[in-house]
């Protein structure tokens, strides 16, 4: 068996990526679609994280891998962008929708990352009850920053920043000067209620935080990449933080009432948030979340 073929199938056995996210079988029937961005940008979506692409004469920065069976086929897609060699691949956090596939890219392009997702590859993580070993070798990022490190690349200054306490605690957001766009991570779900691992050194505080500030700064014409859903604008990212405040500041009001956890549950959402627990990440979930952060706030 080659060692492509063996990086593929590993996940399988192990069974390692469904009990990250959520996702299942049936990687066969993933298609990955290439959205154009901006500049030399495209997004690509399948199973698992967008994953950004820029794709120029200097070849193919990739963001992100998704999951080890569909690296192929993610190699088909940049393909169809532009042919040329894939020079870095950067994982945004550690997660395996997001990582899975460094197995197979591991093996012939040098991985970017934040220390922390370095350091959260190579040994086991825990979520709860759930127990993730640690990814193979060939997966490790063999590049790593602190704070932040620029690209010069395909013409354009790229920026990529460590967020803090934000989704992890590894998370890096890339900025893509010249072609006006953000990749967020999964800093943003464009449309529904987003994942905050506190397991992971994650914060709903930070998480807020972190999105106003990409807010701040971003010009008003910017095109998004989330982590998950389609491709956004800043109004869409604004929508996102208004509704991470609000969530917030109604189970903050609750709690000051003396309410129980289950009668937060049970009081829900107003319905404009009903289609957003429609994702990963359920009302009931997303309440529990806020609920267990504040919690965890007060008692500090």
């Amino acid at each position: 068996m080659s060692l492509r073929k063996a990086a593929v199938q590993l996940p399988v056995i192990l069974g390692l990526h469904f009990v990250c996210m959520g996702f299942g079988a049936g990687f066969e029937n993933v298609k990955i679609q290439a959205v154009h961005v901006a500049g030399m940008v495209y997004m690509l979506q399948g199973a698992g994280g967008n994953i950004g692409v820029s794709a120029g004469t200097d070849g193919i920065f990739l963001i992100d891998a998704q999951f080890a069976p569909l690296a192929d086929k993610i190699e088909r897609a940049v393909e169809r962008i532009k042919p040329g060699p894939i020079k870095f691949l950067l994982n945004t956090h550690w997660h395996q929708d997001h990582t899975d596939g460094n197995q197979v890219f591991g093996w012939k392009v040098p991985i970017l990352s934040h220390e922390n997702v370095r350091a959260r590859l190579r040994s086991r993580q825990t979520r709860g009850k759930k127990i993730f070993e640690p990814a193979p070798e060939q997966s490790w990022p063999i590049l790593t920053y602190q704070d932040s490190i620029k690209l010069y690349f395909n013409s354009e200054e790229i920026r990529i920043r460590h967020f803090p306490v934000g989704h992890t605690d590894g998370d890096s957001i890339v900025f893509f000067s010249s072609s006006n766009v953000i990749h967020m991570g999964d800093h943003f779900f464009n449309g529904k209620f987003p994942f905050v691992d506190l397991d992971s050194g994650g914060s709903l505080d930070g998480y807020t935080n972190n999105v106003l500030s990409v807010i701040e700064s971003a010009k008003s014409n910017v095109k998004i990449i989330p982590g998950h859903g389609p491709l956004a604008t800043l109004g869409d990212l604004k929508l996102f933080y208004q509704m991470l405040l609000e969530t917030t500041g109604l189970v903050k009001q609750r709690l000051a009432k003396g309410m129980r956890d289950q009668e937060i549950l049970k009081a829900g959402l107003p319905e404009k948030w009903n289609s957003w627990g429609t994702g990963f990440i359920s009302t009931s979930k997303w309440l529990e979340t806020i609920t267990g952060s504040l919690r965890s706030t007060a008692h500090h």
